[in-house]
């Protein structure tokens, strides 16, 4: 027993030094050396943005490159019709409905918006079909058709409503709330917030592709009426293929917008512009969303680090059926920084320590970190890829043996 138990205690050592596992490694960086010149100055967004609120995004990554109070609830008006596209879109991807199938148009569709805001010019009884409802939604930015849309969704506008609020919460927009398809006034507070717009709108690009082509038509002609798109972006930069106006008294100017250059994509949101009349409204808006999305096309980029499911790690677990676990990232890993400074980035992993079984697929097991120059620029958690179930007795035993040196004797 005397001979034994130094032979124990030298393996349990051994085992420690093998397997110990550093809180923080580093990481190589793809893509490294590949930017640009680096630019000496990064300006600040526009400072003449005179939108209450606003909010400039990176598509492929969802990290916001500019923001103002991109948080606070205000009136979507007409914004509200790219939640109803979003659900109808739903349908058509889903082959529930189709681009042929053909609505009946009720008295209340009609009637959507007859005072003196946009329609769509759709007759009581008509038959018509659900691509020219989308085109008088989304380039008109027809009430009517928003209803009858709604209707031929949900059965009524009421269950389209609901829907509506839980396809939000779905898509992580907790700041938003609707009452109706098309955003006009009502007697229930309705509100959403430049993120969730965004958000939105980059769920929608993003989920339905094939669909969004909508977005950037000029003009549709129905029941002998042409009426333009009030997005003036689209005839002014042709990199811009969407997405919605909005305008109330209460709400002021809305625009949401988006750019695609040289294969990026950037979304852009403008809410709550005071304008003394329509035409000045819409020019400013159209300006303000320009000048958002020039700046971050100009002194930004990104970069995809790693890709989803990605195995980056397979560090040490006590007490389970394997002495290791696959760590890896549950959804791609996105960088945004200044222009010409990909070369500075530096990415590491932190993992906690240590790692008892048993553990799940999906538990966090740490993070990776990416900063530049010393600052931050995102944390993304590390997860397990795998399960590992509680190892056996004598498993167990020893590992809490190694666990009480090295609580004991910290290396």
């Amino acid at each position: 027993m005397k001979k034994t138990f130094p032979f124990l205690l030298s393996a349990l050592v051994l085992v420690l030094l093998q397997s110990s596992f550093a809180y923080a490694q580093t990481l190589p960086v793809p893509g490294a050396h590949q930017g640009s010149a680096a630019l000496s100055v990064i300006p600040q967004p526009p400072s003449d943005i005179t939108a209450k609120s606003y909010i400039l995004i990176d598509f492929d990554s969802g990290l916001p490159l500019a923001a103002r109070d991109p948080d606070v609830q205000r009136e979507p008006a007409s914004l509200t019709k790219l939640m109803t596209a979003y659900m109808v879109f739903r349908e058509i991807h889903a082959g529930k409905i189709s681009l042929d199938d053909e609505v009946t148009i009720s008295e209340r569709a009609w009637r959507t918006g007859m005072d003196g805001a946009s329609r769509m010019f759709i007759e009581v009884g008509n038959r018509v079909r659900v691509e020219d409802l989308l085109r008088g939604m989304i380039v008109q930015s027809g009430n009517d058709a928003s209803t009858a849309l709604a209707e031929l969704v949900g059965g009524s506008e009421g269950a389209f409503v609901d829907l509506m609020n839980a396809q939000a919460r779905a898509l992580g927009m907790h700041n938003s709330y609707f009452t109706n398809p098309h955003g006009l006034p009502s007697e229930e507070a309705q509100y959403t917030t430049p993120a969730d717009m965004a958000r939105l709108a980059r769920a929608l690009i993003r989920d339905f592709p094939e669909l969004y082509g909508y977005y950037s038509e000029k003009s549709f002609r129905y029941n002998d009426i042409n009426q333009s798109n009030r997005n003036i972006l689209l005839w002014r930069d042709e990199s811009f293929d969407g997405l919605k106006t909005g305008w109330t008294s209460a709400a002021g100017y809305n625009l949401v917008s988006s750019a695609k250059r040289n294969d990026r994509r950037l979304v852009a949101v403008v809410m709550g512009i005071d304008a003394p009349n329509h035409q000045r409204g819409g020019v400013i808006r159209a300006n303000e969303s320009q000048a958002l999305i020039n700046w971050g096309m100009r002194f930004f980029e990104s970069r995809k680090l790693f890709d989803a499911g990605a195995v980056l790690s397979e560090p040490r677990v006590y007490k389970g059926s394997n002495n290791t676990v696959q760590a890896g990232l549950p959804e791609p890993f996105w960088v945004v920084f200044r222009q010409g400074q990909g070369d500075q980035l530096e990415a590491s992993m932190e993992l906690f320590q240590p790692l008892v079984a048993p553990i799940n697929v999906g538990d966090t097991l740490g993070e990776i970190v990416v900063t530049l120059r010393g600052e931050t620029l995102v944390r993304q958690p590390l997860v397990a890829m795998e399960s590992v179930e509680s190892g056996g007795v004598v498993r167990r035993a020893w590992d809490s043996a190694a666990l009480a040196l090295r609580s004991a004797w910290p290396f």
